[in-house]
């Protein structure tokens, strides 16, 4: 059996929900698309989630959402993640007693799929432990689980430790996906030993903008070096990017990854 999963980069606030509300439900029939993760950090107006923005987006056909560093952002999002029955992750490699998972497994009808959530330490601004030994404990707790893939958001700075994290892992699972920098990398493959990769999927909003911010607030921070305040672009062109992956449930690794970018506007 085959199973589709599609991976959406980076939600940029309203004009990125709008832009998955509009294209969503169709490429889940085009593609008879499985599950839908999306990474959900900058769901309300570029910084945090809050209920009705997630509301929005699972409205419009997400399964589960990833997120990063930005997830603490709102008090909302923090008492969303110790909800038990969650549809948002945070990086599974915060320090332990963090609030919230960084994995969860999701049903599609007789499979079951392994999400994991993940965060560089190169160049970000949040210390966390240790993300290719937080892998490893998290397979090792599932190793006898029976699974049929595992996918792998890392949140992370530099390509070089996103491609880092998906060689260590593959053959492990199914598809490491990258998030974080927002701009989509012409780099998908399959790796050796089946892993699927992508180092950044990229964010959907915005497309003229600083990913995502708009110009006028962003530039004053290259010319001044001083703290600024970033101004979310809320409407526009918008660019909706995302990694669909076909998965061998027996094997579970990648047969097909296949990078899906769509505009809109909005």
């Amino acid at each position: 059996m085959t199973l589709k999963i599609l991976f959406i980069g980076d939600i940029m606030g309203r004009a990125g929900r709008k832009a998955v509300s509009a294209f969503l439900p169709s490429l889940r029939e085009e593609h008879s698309i499985d599950l839908v993760i999306a990474n959900a950090e900058n769901l309300a107006h570029g910084k945090g989630i809050t209920r009705a923005t997630l509301s929005e987006i699972c409205n419009a056909g997400v399964d589960l959402c990833t997120s990063g560093n930005h997830v603490w952002a709102k008090p909302e999002g923090v008492e969303i993640l110790q909800q038990p029955d969650t549809l948002l992750l945070r990086p599974a490699n915060y320090p332990p007693k963090t609030p919230g998972v960084g994995e969860k497994v999701v049903a599609i009808a007789t499979k079951s799929i392994l999400v994991i959530n993940l965060m560089g330490r190169d160049f970000m601004p949040t210390t966390v432990d240790c993300p290719f030994r937080a892998l490893d404990a998290i397979l090792e707790k599932y190793r006898t689980t029976p699974l049929a893939g595992i996918i792998v958001d890392i949140h992370a700075e530099t390509t070089s430790e996103k491609h880092a994290v998906a060689l260590y892992s593959d053959g492990r699972v199914s598809a490491v996906v990258g998030t974080h920098t927002h701009v989509p990398t012409a780099d998908e493959r399959i790796l050796p030993g089946g892993t699927g990769f992508q180092s950044d999927t990229g964010m959907i909003g915005v497309r003229d903008t600083l990913i995502g911010v708009t110009y006028e607030s962003g530039i004053k921070r290259f010319l001044t070096r001083m703290p600024s305040h970033f101004e979310i672009a809320e409407s526009g062109l918008t660019v909706f990017n995302s990694i669909l992956l076909a998965i061998d449930s027996e094997t579970r690794k990648t047969v097909s990854i296949t990078r899906i970018q769509k505009e809109i506007i909005i």
